[in-house]
């Protein structure tokens, strides 16, 4: 089992910044890639970043690429997601998944935290 628990959401205006933090507890050993999604209410749950906790590659979608950055404290079991420039389009709960392969694909994670809200003001 792997615990994830998500945290750092709040409301910002737009063009600022946030940073989400992801800690993770239990048999982390067991997933190799953890992501970072969001879900507005009444869409579905989309895809945003993610990052090889071993070998450090990052794949981001577009809508965030040069904005958002994912990265890891693997000391710490905690990945992060540095938000910068925010639109108010970016409002959104953010959750942080585990999974097993790299993908962007929401089915391929098993293991998701709670999620941290999100929301940009214009």
């Amino acid at each position: 089992q792997v615990q994830l628990v998500e945290s750092g959401g709040g409301l910002v205006q737009a063009g600022g910044s946030l940073r989400l933090s992801c800690a993770a507890s239990g048999r982390t050993f067991s997933r190799d890639y953890m992501g970072w999604f969001r879900q507005v209410p009444g869409k579905e749950r989309e895809f945003v970043a993610r990052l090889s906790l071993s070998g450090g590659s990052t794949y981001y979608a577009d809508s965030v690429k040069g904005r958002f950055t994912i990265s890891r404290d693997n000391a710490e079991n905690t990945v992060y997601l540095q938000m910068n420039s925010l639109k108010p389009e970016d409002t959104a709960v953010y959750y942080c998944a585990a999974s097993t392969i790299p993908t962007a694909t929401l089915g391929w994670y098993d293991y998701w935290g709670q999620g941290t809200q999100v929301t940009v003001s214009s």
